[in-house]
């Protein structure tokens, strides 16, 4: 970990100049369920589940977070993240000081214990960023700012290419060129012979784009190590999770390869096993998720840690939208990534629960810019359309 996380962590800094911080009343719980536009391979056409997550202070200040379970790509559901929050979470919360965020996340870690690694972090997740969103608003700082970093006035999007076929590949990287995309990422594995087509074909459509491969855990290690050349030649630039989260010495062994920088994503939750997989040499590299991670809190430690140490950043989601696509934002903008961020939220949902919805220009979004994470949830619309 970062020596110096603990001495800027924003929690502590000055606490004692500043009025004592209404303790946290009530926290509410909103599942929603947004449409989905096209074909990706973790959504389903009956949309894409969300929890809302509005913490409320004694004061009647309140923050916004917001859980993304993919039940395809994880444990948890929109069911376990509703009933986690409000029977085991929400109890342990009431009464504490929102700025006591370390505070909160080892009660929560105490009600939901851990298994290999932190217990229900898509669930925790949506309670970290509320309470980093109240308590920026309560300062009057967005969350960025209130972390004392400077951050980037807007990042870079990659446009995701998962095509039902191979033919259908030159369409879906013409529609993120005409949308102003200029990078792109594809979803790769268990199929070798389709991804080296798949690869080679936006190479060929986008000669100057950084291409990024994930397989999401896809490969077995005799795959991986046969097809991973091949995706270097084909011109892929990074390969991300190519074999199960708990195939450790086959991660090794990539690494030793050396085809291709290995990125890691589903196997990293909390910043405890990051360390040991760093000291074990089994990853070039991160692709950070705050729901992967429960949220903002992990999130950073992780980032500063991979940077120590010499190693890529990238940024991703789970298909985030609305409060938690600003908060990948808000975490990448302050972090200064310096790679396409393949938050794909844009590219495969439609709707939005907020007053102002992030907008992509050109590929890129913006920072956003205001109290908190920067967004403000259009509540009276939520109410009305929970599920």
């Amino acid at each position: 970990m970062s020596k110096h996380s603990t001495r800027r962590e924003w929690l502590g800094m000055a606490a004692a100049a500043l009025p004592a911080a209404p303790r946290i009343r009530r926290v509410e719980v909103f599942p929603v369920s947004y449409p989905v536009a096209a074909h990706f391979k973790f959504l389903t056409q009956g949309g894409r589940p969300a929890v809302f997550v509005k913490l409320t202070a004694e004061d009647g200040s309140h923050g916004w977070g917001q859980s993304v379970p993919v039940p395809t790509w994880s444990y948890e559901t929109l069911e376990s993240v509703v009933t986690t929050i409000d029977k085991y979470l929400a109890p342990v919360l009431a009464g504490r000081d929102p700025f006591d965020i370390a505070g909160a996340h080892a009660a929560m870690n105490r009600a939901i214990s851990p298994s290999f690694s932190t217990g229900m972090p898509i669930a925790k997740a949506g309670v970290d960023l509320a309470l980093h969103d109240l308590t920026a608003r309560l300062r009057q700082h967005s969350v960025a700012e209130r972390w004392g970093r400077r951050p980037l006035e807007r990042i870079t999007l990659s446009w995701t290419v998962n095509p039902a076929s191979l033919e259908e590949t030159d369409r879906l990287v013409e529609e993120g060129r005409r949308r102003g995309y200029r990078n792109f990422n594809t979803k790769v594995a268990p199929d070798p012979k389709h991804d080296l087509e798949l690869c080679r074909r936006v190479r060929r459509l986008a000669p100057d784009c950084f291409l990024w491969a994930d397989a999401n855990g896809g490969y077995d290690l005799a795959t991986a190590l046969s097809v991973a050349p091949k995706l270097a030649d084909a011109g892929v630039n990074v390969l991300e999770q190519p074999l199960p989260a708990n195939r450790l010495t086959g991660y090794r062994e990539l690494r030793k390869q050396g085809a291709l920088p290995i990125i890691m994503d589903e196997g990293v939750v909390s910043s405890v096993e990051l360390v040991e997989f760093i000291r074990l040499g089994l990853l070039d590299g991160l692709a950070m998720k705050p729901a992967r991670t429960a949220g903002l809190w992990d999130a950073r430690r992780q980032i500063e840690i991979v940077q120590e140490a010499g190693l890529m950043f990238l940024g991703s989601g789970l298909t985030d939208p609305d409060v938690a696509l600003a908060a990948a934002v808000q975490l990448y903008c302050a972090y200064g990534l310096k790679f396409p961020a393949a938050l794909n939220a844009p590219q495969f949902l439609t709707g939005s629960f907020l007053k102002k919805p992030l907008a992509v220009r050109n590929g890129e979004v913006d920072f956003p810019a205001g109290p908190g994470l920067g967004v403000e949830v259009d509540e009276e619309r939520l109410r009305g359309q929970r599920t």
